[in-house]
């Protein structure tokens, strides 16, 4: 007779290396040149260039299902020229009611995400296999807590369990026209690594696998000092997402050099102008840019419209950077170019 029981597949969880690996991309992934190591952390340009937390809690209501459910959401964006598309799958959290219900990364799991990036600036939590590009940060609920709380970002305990949930959950597909480059979570594999308790206690050390994306910068150096305490205290995802731009593009920073960008790039590129008119969208763009003045970021900008007859059809923004910013700017040149030094010395 024959047997007709399904067999159930069970998705191979990788666990962390169980000893120390010596990598010096590693070593070089820690050092900074400040003279305050608990403000500054490592921001990776292309896998930050995603639109992955743009969604806000009516967003996310509006796309869910009677029952909680909801399909993956497809959004094009473009990154330096190229005409890219995110998929969100979104996370199936079970509820305290038994139903599941359907979440998609947003602005706490953007948060924890740098809380988590920071953590893995300190070796005794960071592991860099530099053979199979993988990169692994070990962390509690609790590290993760008081890391937000020193930066203004307060969550509590069954915030951050969720979080960490959804970002473990939800899978990111990135697309450049038909061709799928990459999926995957933003938290690969998450396991337990000194507790039976699956991120139950507060207490307890967790490891997770982080995106190719962070493991290859790591490997290329392909990374960016920056001031996290600053980008934390911003209120806006916008302002957040433009003083990281301003971090990997504005890299000569001075009174004499300014930079400028154009309101069309900021639409394709981050997915935060979307707001009812392009008149509001506008105002969204002013009132980050003045938030970012009153942070010590910039220390002017100027604006100007481009216009068809009495339609603004585009707007160009100059902004010049702030004394601190510049000298954040001038120690991240620093850092890079210790870096690609000290890598070149080692391989000789």
């Amino acid at each position: 007779m024959a047997d007709t029981k399904k067999k159930v597949v069970k998705k191979v969880i990788k666990k962390p290396p169980s000893k120390v690996i010596k990598s010096v991309q590693m070593d070089l992934f820690s050092q900074f040149i400040t003279n305050d190591l608990e403000s500054v952390s490592n921001t990776v340009e292309l896998w930050e260039s995603i639109p992955k937390y743009f969604f806000t809690p009516a967003q996310v209501e509006k796309l869910r299902t009677p029952t909680g459910h909801a399909d993956p959401y497809e959004q094009p964006y473009n990154y330096q020229g190229i005409d890219c598309t995110v998929t969100i799958q979104p996370a199936l959290i079970k509820q305290e009611s038994g139903g599941y219900k359907a979440f998609f990364p947003s602005v706490t799991e953007e948060l924890i995400e740098e809380a988590l990036k920071k953590i893995l600036t300190d070796q005794n939590y960071g592991i860099h296999d530099p053979a199979k590009s993988e990169t692994w940060v070990k962390f509690s609920l609790y590290m993760v807590q008081k890391e937000l709380n020193k930066r203004g970002k307060s969550r509590n305990i069954p915030e951050i369990k969720q979080a960490i949930q959804i970002m473990n959950r939800c899978i990111i597909t990135l697309s450049k026209g038909r061709k799928e480059l990459w999926s995957g979570a933003i938290l690969q594999d998450l396991v337990t690594v000194d507790r039976e308790e699956y991120i139950e206690d507060s207490s307890a050390l967790h490891a997770a696998r982080l995106p190719l994306f962070i493991s290859h910068a790591i490997n290329k150096l392909e990374y960016r000092q920056y001031n996290i305490d600053r980008h934390m205290s911003l209120k806006t995802q916008l302002s957040r997402w433009l003083y990281k731009r301003f971090v990997h593009r504005y890299k000569q920073a001075s009174m004499i050099d300014t930079y400028h960008f154009m309101y069309s790039d900021v639409k394709t590129e981050s997915r935060y102008l979307e707001g009812k008119t392009e008149r509001n969208n506008r105002k969204k763009m002013i009132d980050a840019l003045e938030e970012l003045k009153g942070q010590s970021v910039l220390m002017s900008y100027e604006v100007q419209e481009a216009k068809e007859g009495r339609k603004i059809i585009d707007v160009k923004y100059t902004v010049t950077a702030s004394l601190d910013f510049r000298t954040e700017q001038k120690a991240a040149n620093a850092a890079a170019k210790k870096r690609t030094h000290a890598l070149v010395d080692k391989s000789k």
